[in-house]
């Protein structure tokens, strides 16, 4: 017998769905409210499930999802990754979302794909998939510019023992475990190193610092190479910023020009300080700064390149 939500919990749930929300599960639109998994699923019991995270705005050409096709892309290569049949293709999820979002009255919009697996306690690969998406509405409230940041003593999963490259549900027990652990210090969120003690990412986002005019960024390797992390390398080339991915420690990171976060959910989230080393400009003076301009831009289909002429390297 399933227990019934306490009110407090029913609240809790609100910014998520209410009575007449609807998500798409296992080939229909049913209420959310009345949507129902399995209790003895492998995604449940061992965090086997790949997700995405997607969003939409409200343009002036209506309602478009970012990068739709390339995020539908790697929720399935994910899929494939973890040897789990999936059967969808990127049209007809695209196509789905679209059809969810007016049903559920939605333009800025936060997207949730999510490939679950049938009832299995057996440490083997799934025998059966099924496609859940879920949307709410979204208006950033994910991160906060100036962000106090730490570096924390859990490390990224080792990409011997872990598909990394995949987005997959279970990894993001180590997120939870970094993100709560750099809170509990007093700190906004954490930078999590690799096996080699190398700058990896956030516990949800790809990071990049500014120095003397120029972005670095981890290389590939123990990171998720994210599609807003793509995105920004498409926004330096065409502003002329230029880039570089490489290896670093976090102390080449301290007391550089700028930093900042950078994923679907966070957008372009300006970073305050690593380790209580503040960052050196002002934020709005970096080159930073102006791709964060450039990204809000791109995902309204605004166009941005008169921000080239105002560009100053410091």
């Amino acid at each position: 017998m399933v227990r019934n939500l306490t009110n407090k919990y029913k609240n809790q749930y609100k910014m998520y769905y209410n009575d007449d929300s609807v998500l798409f599960f296992d080939g229909e639109y049913v209420k959310a409210k009345e949507a129902k998994t399995d209790l003895y699923g492998q995604s449940l019991h061992y965090g086997y499930a790949v997700f995405e995270g997607i969003k939409s705005y409200k343009t002036a050409n209506g309602t478009k999802i970012f990068k739709a096709e390339e995020h539908y892309d790697r929720l399935r290569k994910s899929a494939e990754t973890m040897m789990m049949p999936f059967d969808y293709s990127t049209e007809e999820m695209v196509e789905i979302t679209y059809k969810l979002l007016e049903q559920n009255n939605l333009s800025n919009a936060y997207i949730r794909p999510l490939v679950i697996c049938s009832p299995n306690m057996a440490l083997s690969k799934g025998q059966k998939s099924y496609l859940v998406i879920e949307v709410w509405n979204w208006d950033n409230g994910y991160m906060a510019n100036k962000m106090r940041i730490m570096t924390s003593s859990f490390e990224r999963p080792n990409p011997k023992a872990f598909k990394v490259e995949a987005k997959v549900s279970g990894h993001y027990v180590n997120s939870i475990l970094a993100c709560q652990e750099a809170k509990d210090k007093g700190f906004d969120e954490a930078l999590v190193l690799d096996a080699d003690g190398n700058v990896a990412e956030s516990s949800g986002a790809n990071i990049f610092f500014e120095k003397g005019g120029k972005l670095f960024t981890p290389a590939k390797g123990s990171i998720l190479p994210g599609i807003t992390r793509a995105t920004v390398f498409e926004i330096c080339d065409n502003l002329g910023i230029p880039y570089e991915e490489k290896f670093f420690k976090p102390e080449e990171m301290q007391g550089a020009d700028a930093g900042f976060f950078c994923g679907t959910a966070a957008e372009i989230v300006a970073l305050d300080s690593l380790d209580n080393v503040p960052f050196k400009l002002n934020w709005e003076d970096s080159l930073s700064a102006k791709i964060q301009t450039a990204y809000r831009h791109l995902v309204l289909e605004e166009d941005y390149s008169y921000l080239k002429s105002d560009l100053q390297y410091v």
